[in-house]
């Protein structure tokens, strides 16, 4: 006895919302990353290296071949200053 195509459509509905959930999150990580794909494995390394990318370009995953910085990163820096005791 063949299946009523009825039944059918809840699997395709189920189907296809996977489908355009999971379009969806690769649209917004390929966005979100800049257009490269995803870093896998990242240690503290990769993460200082990734914030000083951002310093010097702006963008977290962006990265630039000029050999002299802009003006201004050598105050740039990252590291923060102790509070002061009161």
């Amino acid at each position: 006895m063949p299946v009523p195509f009825e039944t059918l459509i809840p699997y395709v509905i189920i189907t296809a919302m996977f489908g355009v959930t999971g379009a969806g999150l690769s649209g917004i990580r390929h966005y979100a990353g800049g257009g490269k794909k995803h870093r896998w494995s990242l240690d503290t390394w990769d993460r200082v290296l990734m914030d000083r990318d951002r310093r010097l370009t702006g963008v977290l995953r962006g990265q630039t071949d000029n050999a002299i910085a802009p003006p201004g990163f050598e105050v740039n820096q990252p590291w923060r200053g102790e509070k002061r005791f009161s």
